[in-house]
């Protein structure tokens, strides 16, 4: 059953979905075009940490868990538009949170603390994106 796109609640919804997915699939996607100078970057911001060796499976990892959420949230903006059902924006929005969780964990680690900051308000947004699929 489709239902109104333009109505307040699915409209927002669709916008969160097609937000995340535009940041992680773009987030995800550089990190695998351009996966040598991310990992000499990184490299460098982990140097000085207990995460040194380990810094080519976090790229790994954090590259995988992005593009999975951004994959999520495009398929979740379509399901939307063609059926009104959130199930795929609902997993995306969570996986966006747990990947906003990775990276500032990362950050903090590597005592990053603005870069850390300035994943808050994305955080924000994927727990609002969370719960606001739920309406």
């Amino acid at each position: 059953m489709s239902t109104d796109i333009f109505n307040p609640i699915p409209f927002s919804q669709c916008l969160a979905a097609v937000f995340l997915a535009i940041l992680f699939l773009q987030s995800g996607i550089d990190k695998v075009t351009d996966f040598a100078g991310n990992l000499s970057w990184l490299q460098g911001h982990f140097a000085k940490t207990a995460f040194r060796g380990q810094v080519r499976n976090m790229l790994v990892t954090i590259t995988i868990a992005e593009l999975l959420a951004g994959a999520l949230c495009a398929v979740g903006a379509a399901q939307l538009v063609l059926s009104g059902s959130t199930a795929f924006a609902l997993y995306g929005a969570q996986a966006a949170a747990t990947c906003i969780v990775m990276l500032f964990f990362g950050q903090r680690i590597a005592k990053d603390y603005a870069g850390a900051a300035t994943l808050v308000p994305y955080f924000t947004l994927c727990v609002g994106a969370v719960m606001l699929m739920r309406l």
